[in-house]
């Protein structure tokens, strides 16, 4: 029988022990490491189940898809077929991009049905909107009809156990009028249903500041891509740790922003190849950000 006195005794020793080791008091909190799977764009389709087993090996958890269509679903590959694979490598879709055909510019909602239920499958958390096309994105009134379609697509997403989240690139930072398109498109969406996920080397691209998006906007980025910046020439990218994007102290406000998720990503300037670049920016960020 633990009497009171034996249990105040081994309370006390557990508490000492966690201070003791306040590093491992941390790591009950980590995130897991994500992988935005168009980094490997060109491999990834020939063999979706060994490149899936290299991602795992690479130090990642999770995954975030791309590239889904109803013609030709995940790479030939069927969501069933998909879980499957990630399942055998412990890996988890957490969120997908989704271009939803042209639900953003007409309200077809045919792919945004399609893509759900492929969401749904894959046991996702978030179906994120990748990209907006050029003749559908010139003005603020541009703007304030895609922000009443995630609103929509966003409803839709909740009915089925889904949050919907919006990803940027540099265009959105553009002027219109004395405001911008994130700005519209933050303002004018229901903060309870559309989340963001916020493409840190975007930002800093555009002139913006990640850390100002977090104060001015709490909670909203759920997701992050962590994607760094090549010091010499600022259109590419390089391995995390490697370029000119101050990661750690993005991360120390990581809280302030929502991040829940997030998926490093590298589209080009591997060094010296794609699955050595996704190892090292991996190992970075595990000893360093997290």
């Amino acid at each position: 029988m633990i009497t009171r006195r034996k249990f105040i005794i081994n309370t006390s020793l557990a508490a000492a022990t966690v201070l003791a080791l306040p590093s491992f008091a941390f790591t009950m909190d980590k995130k897991e490491i994500g992988l935005q799977l168009y980094t490997l764009r060109d491999e990834l389709p020939k063999d979706v189940k060994s490149i899936l087993e290299k991602v795992a090996k690479s130090g990642y958890k999770t995954v975030e898809t791309y590239g889904f269509s109803i013609k030709d679903q995940f790479w030939g590959l069927n969501p069933v077929e998909l879980k499957k694979i990630l399942d055998a490598n412990n890996l988890k879709a957490l969120s997908g991009h989704y271009n939803l055909g042209s639900f953003l510019y007409d309200g077809n909602t045919e792919e945004l049905i399609a893509a759900i239920e492929a969401a749904r499958i894959l046991k996702s958390e978030f179906l994120t909107i990748p990209w907006v096309d050029e003749p559908f994105r010139r003005n603020i009134q541009d703007y304030k009809k895609i922000a009443s379609r995630l609103n929509e697509a966003a409803a839709m997403c909740q009915k089925a156990g889904l949050k919907l989240a919006y990803h940027n690139h540099d265009f959105e930072f553009q002027q219109h009028d004395g405001t911008t398109g994130y700005e519209i498109l933050l303002k004018e969406t229901d903060k309870d249903l559309v989340y963001f996920e916020l493409d840190l080397y975007w930002v800093v691209r555009s002139g913006n500041d990640p850390l100002k998006l977090f104060a001015a906007n709490p909670g909203r980025f759920k997701l992050w891509h962590v994607k760094d910046m090549d010091k010499a020439n600022p259109a590419l990218n390089t391995e995390i740790g490697s370029g000119s994007i101050d990661f750690k102290t993005i991360f120390k406000q990581a809280k302030e922003s929502g991040m829940k998720h997030f998926f490093v990503e590298q589209e080009n300037n591997y060094n010296p190849g794609t699955f050595e670049a996704i190892k090292t920016s991996s190992d970075f960020i595990s000893k360093n950000l997290i």
